[in-house]
């Protein structure tokens, strides 16, 4: 079926494709990972956050978030029934697809730049010190937590959250507009990206690492790799509705001070 795209979503369409071209190049240029660097962390940050709020929703409670210099991460959630451990499981994952639709989604429906990256920092800031220093403090004595990560966490959470309301606070609206394009697309690929990790991990010849995909075949008997394609299509379909709503959806309004904007006819 033949997509068109909406007349008022081609200024954004183009604001997002050149962002995704700039992230896809930078993947190809050496040396490039110091400047992405930031944006792994901040994924990493989305996706433990996935862990802990889903813990939080079906009744557990967190005993800890780190984020690691390497970008990985570990969140430690108290072990609840079947349907909590799949929720949980599953909010790493998808959760970093779900915060990279809900960018676009916000995209599209024109809410103020400068709103989305003060709301990201401030969500990066509570996932910091509520998860990264005050549970581990208090759970200090439990042996599944590393106090070890927390210097790290705190200072890349910290990083994070005041260049992002430095931006929010000192960048022009082509630019905040502009970035918030470009944190969306890193959300988006950087989940794809881990995902296909993933799989490849949790196939029969990939390496021995303890993943969510692990965590679920451990708790149903059912191979990782179902638990990884599960998450792929999951993942996938969210992104495919989301760029069909970015794209085509019409009777939207108009975000302003796009750096593609069309000129206004008079």
């Amino acid at each position: 079926m033949k997509i068109k795209i909406s007349p008022d979503a081609r200024p954004q369409v183009r604001t997002l494709l050149f962002a995704t071209l700039i992230a896809l190049a930078l993947w190809f240029i050496p040396y490039a990972e110091i400047l992405t660097y930031p944006f792994r962390i901040f994924v990493t940050f989305i996706h433990e956050g996935g862990h802990a709020l889903a813990a939080l929703l079906t009744g557990g409670s967190v005993l800890s978030l780190s984020v690691h210099t390497d970008a990985s991460g570990l969140t430690m959630t108290t072990k609840g029934g079947l349907l909590s451990q799949f929720i949980i499981s599953s909010a790493g994952y998808v959760g970093a697809m779900t915060f990279g639709v809900l960018l676009l989604f916000l995209i599209r429906r024109a809410v103020a730049a400068r709103l989305v990256l003060t709301g990201s920092a401030l969500f990066i800031l509570l996932l910091t010190f509520v998860f990264g220093l005050w549970k581990p403090m208090v759970n200090a004595f439990d042996p599944n937590v590393q106090m070890s990560a927390i210097p790290f966490t705190i200072a890349a959470g910290l990083v994070l959250s005041v260049g992002l309301l430095l931006l929010a606070r000192y960048a022009n609206a082509r630019v905040a507009s502009f970035f918030v394009s470009f944190l969306a697309v890193q959300c988006v690929l950087n989940a794809v990206l881990d995902l296909k990790n993933l799989f490849f991990m949790s196939s029969p010849f990939g390496p021995e690492v303890h993943t969510d995909a692990i965590n679920m075949a451990n708790a149903t008997g059912i191979p990782s790799m179902f638990w990884a394609i599960l998450w792929i299509v999951v993942s996938l379909t969210l992104l495919s509705m989301a760029m069909r709503f970015y794209a085509v959806s019409k009777h939207a309004p108009k975000q302003q001070d796009l750096p593609f904007e069309e000129p206004l006819d008079i």
